[in-house]
C-alpha cells in the first residue's frame, strides 16, 4: 500500500495554496526541511518568514500578519508549537480569535528517535482545552490537503496536528473533508471505532480482520476533532451500543475523552479508549514504539472484544 507522511502532503499543500492565495504567509522555527515549507520557501520567498529557534515569536509574528490580513500557517514540532508557545497562541492568537494556523508536526510517539522530549502526547488535549480554537488530525495525505484547504479559508485560529511516519494513502479527491464532520469509511452492528490520524488505517485493518471473526464493526474518522460532530457520534454510540476510540495521543484529554464526554452526556454507552496510557514515550524506531504503546491493529481488535463484552 502506498504511503505518504501527512507532513510531506502538508508541504505540497501549502505551494499549491500559495499559487491560488497571494495572502498566504508562512512561517517556521528553523525546521523548514522538517515541517516541509521549505518548499513553499523556494516558491514564494518574498511571504515566507524562517523565526528562527524562537517559537514565542513565530506565533506573535504570526498573529501580527493575521492581524493586518494576511492567512498565516506557522509550523514547527508540535511539542515547540502546543508547549513552548502555549501563552503566545492563548493570548495573541486565541483569546482575540486571530486568523492564524498552527500547522504542527512530527506529533505522537511514531516521531521515533528523537524521543520522549521531542514526542507530544498532550498537544491535543491542551489546544481542544483552548477557547476559540479548531483542532484537526488528518489521517492522511489526501485528508491533510483538504484540512490544509478547509483551514484557510475558514475565519479563526486552527490547529493542525500531522506525523512524520509514512502512513497508507486511504482516500482519493472523492473524499470530502468538512470541519466539524466526522466521516463514516466502514459500516458495521456490533461496534463503533472512533479513530484519527495514523489509527484510521489501524481500525481498518482491524475491522477487516474482525469481520472474518464474525464480528461487524463500524469505523468513523474524526478528523475534526473540535468542533466534534456530536450527531454522527451519538448516532452510531446508540446505532451499535459499544464504542472504540483509538489515537496516537494521551488517552486524557484528546479524541478519547472528547467522545466520552458527549457520549456521557447524551447516550451513555460502555468505551474502551485506545491510546498512549498516560505515560510519556521513549527513543525507538516508530513501529515498535507504536506496538509498545498499543497503537496497533492487535490492541484495536482486542479493544473492540472487550468493550463488546460490556454491551
Amino acid at each position: 500500500m502506498t504511503k505518504q507522511a501527512t507532513r510531506d502532503a502538508y508541504g505540497k499543500a501549502l505551494v499549491a495554496l500559495g499559487a491560488e492565495n497571494k495572502d498566504i504567509v508562512v512561517l517556521d522555527a528553523d525546521l523548514s526541511k522538517s515541517t516541509k515549507t521549505a518548499e513553499f520557501a523556494k516558491n514564494y520567498p518574498e511571504r515566507f518568514f524562517n523565526m528562527g529557534i524562537a517559537e514565542a515569536n513565530l506565533m506573535g509574528t504570526a498573529a501580527g500578519l493575521a492581524a493586518a490580513g494576511k492567512i498565516p500557517f506557522a509550523s514547527t514540532f508540535a511539542i515547540f508549537a502546543t508547549g513552548r508557545a502555549f501563552e503566545q497562541i492563548r493570548n495573541s492568537i486565541a483569546y482575540p480569535k486571530l486568523n492564524v494556523k498552527i500547522a504542527a508536526t512530527h506529533s505522537g510517539v511514531s516521531v521515533g528517535e528523537d524521543g520522549g522530549s521531542h514526542q507530544a502526547v498532550e498537544d491535543i488535549a491542551i489546544m481542544r482545552a483552548m477557547p476559540n480554537m479548531t483542532v484537526l488530525v488528518p489521517a492522511d495525505g489526501e485528508e491533510t490537503k483538504q484540512a490544509i484547504y478547509a483551514a484557510a479559508k475558514y475565519d479563526g485560529p486552527v490547529y493542525i496536528r500531522m506525523g512524520r511516519l509514512g502512513v497508507p494513502l486511504l482516500f482519493d479527491e472523492n473524499y470530502k473533508f468538512e470541519i466539524g464532520k466526522a466521516n463514516v469509511v466502514r459500516e458495521g452492528e456490533d461496534c463503533t471505532i472512533f479513530a484519527n490520524g495514523l489509527m484510521v488505517a489501524e481500525a481498518m485493518e482491524a475491522a477487516k480482520e474482525l469481520e472474518e471473526e464474525g464480528i461487524k464493526v463500524a469505523v468513523v474518522n474524526v478528523a475534526s476533532v473540535k468542533p466534534l460532530d456530536r450527531e454522527t457520534i451519538i448516532s452510531y454510540a446508540k446505532k451499535t451500543k459499544a464504542v472504540v476510540t483509538a489515537e496516537e495521543h494521551n488517552i486524557i484529554g484528546g479524541l478519547g475523552s472528547a467522545v466520552a464526554e458527549v457520549l456521557s452526556e447524551e447516550a451513555p454507552t460502555p468505551i474502551v479508549r485506545i491510546g498512549i496510557k498516560d505515560t510519556f514515550g521513549e527513543s525507538g524506531r516508530p513501529l515498535e514504539l507504536l506496538e509498545k504503546y498499543g497503537l496497533t491493529k492487535e490492541d484495536v481488535k482486542a479493544g473492540v472484544k472487550a468493550v463488546i463484552k460490556k454491551k
